[in-house]
């Protein structure tokens, strides 16, 4: 319990202890003035009705003042809770929407890998297909050479082989 509530559950039986005690002289009969009329009532019990009416008037107050706190808070616990799910559903759909876009880039990039690819296997079959017909050329080029070289050593050698003489006993020096 708290200190507050201790303190008045205290005050109220010493309150109860003193009336208990003092109960003859509570109602012994006093004349009473209000102010246009005077009545003949025990002084002490008039007393003793207005502090217990005051004190149900501050605790009735009391009460309505802390369920109204509790109403409020539950209302402000479900406004934060709402206020919290459309913070969550906000952060879940950018979630989505990040995921979306990075699917989305992701595909891009595939596509352009794809191409890429693409382009480049067909400039490497371009290039060899280059490389090829220049292989052709260089290989058809060296056998005109070739046989270019071929047709004059052949034509030295017809033009060189009459003048020698074919004479056994001859040797060369």
């Amino acid at each position: 319990m708290r200190f507050r509530t201790i303190l008045l559950v205290v005050a109220i039986l010493l309150l109860a202890g003193f009336v208990a005690l003092n109960v003859d002289v509570f109602t012994q009969p006093n004349p009473l003035s209000l102010g246009f009329t005077t009545i003949n009532v025990p002084l002490g019990l008039v007393m003793l009705a207005l502090l217990v009416a005051t004190v149900i008037i501050f605790l009735g107050s009391t009460i309505f003042m802390q369920s109204r706190h509790v109403l409020e808070a539950r209302t402000h616990t479900r406004e934060l809770n709402a206020q919290r799910e459309l913070a969550d559903k906000a952060e879940s759909s950018r979630f989505t929407e990040l995921r979306s876009y990075l699917e989305a880039q992701v595909v891009a990039e595939q596509q352009r890998e794809t191409a890429l690819g693409t382009v480049l296997a067909d400039r490497f079959a371009q290039q060899q297909q280059v490389l090829l017909a220049r292989m052709e050329q260089m290989d058809n080029t060296l056998a005109a050479y070739m046989g270019e070289l071929e047709q004059r050593l052949a034509q030295r050698a017809a033009t060189v082989t009459p003048t020698l003489p074919h004479d056994s006993n001859t040797t060369f020096r």
